[in-house]
């Protein structure tokens, strides 16, 4: 059965972050998500959620330092260290917002790095989070992320990512199948819109071309290119 979630980082924009709960549950939702909790105590977003009525969805592992380049650092050597204390610091935000899903992000390899060795940086790096997320209760997703938005970015297709979740297992990680990313990625999100049997974990749609609230008006040279209908994440 399908159930939808609002992505606060998306949605309801016009008021703060913390009053996007309130308007969330007004729109009729009854879970959200978010990428970045980290801004706020967990316990401050309890209180959200609770008051709310609502139940966390998803979170984000720590991204890195956002602005030296980093979305991730699982793929990054010399960072394993940095990626095990946010993988520690994301479980323990989930548990505290019972939260079951944790989205691990992949990371932007070095110019210098070959693609095979940080492949297999972030596999090693996502067998050892899945063992502790496991042993929290928790369930970690990865996400294929389009190369307009995310230049570089080590996971960058559904086959990639239902490979890993394969070979990992499907009781410790997940793949989300996001059908913006899809249809920027493959100019068109037809060739990707059946992911391989068992492994989503999660879908999401969103304003395409550009990643915006569901129905917003899309002006300029967007308004030209194709668009799918919008919505917020969808839970499988």
């Amino acid at each position: 059965m399908l159930r939808f979630c609002a992505n606060l980082g998306f949605l309801f924009g016009e008021v703060p972050f913390p009053e996007r709960f309130d308007a969330a549950a007004r729109a009729g939702f009854t879970g959200v998500e978010y990428a970045a909790p980290y801004d706020y105590p967990a316990s401050e977003l309890r209180a959200r959620l609770n008051g709310a009525g609502l139940t966390q969805v998803l979170i984000n592992s720590p991204a890195g330092n956002r602005a030296a380049g980093e979305r991730g650092m699982a793929c990054l050597p010399g960072r394993v260290a940095a990626f095990r204390d946010g993988i520690a610091q994301a479980l323990d935000y989930a548990v505290a917002l019972d939260c079951k899903l944790v989205h691990v992000m992949a990371g932007v390899p070095p110019q210098d790095v070959a693609w095979d060795t940080a492949a297999a940086l972030y596999a090693a790096n996502l067998a050892w989070a899945a063992e502790k997320a496991k042993a929290a209760g928790v369930r970690l997703v990865i996400e294929p992320l389009n190369p307009r938005d995310a230049p570089g970015y080590l996971l960058r297709t559904q086959e990639q990512g239902a490979a890993i979740v394969a070979a990992i297992g499907h009781d410790r990680l997940g793949l989300q199948f996001d059908i913006y990313h899809c249809q920027t990625t493959y100019s068109g999100g037809s060739r990707n819109s059946a992911t391989p049997a068992g492994s989503a974990a999660s879908t999401t749609r969103s304003a395409i071309p550009w990643r915006g609230s569901p129905g917003a008006p899309v002006t300029g040279s967007d308004a030209r290119r194709p668009r799918t209908p919008a919505a917020s994440a969808v839970m499988l």
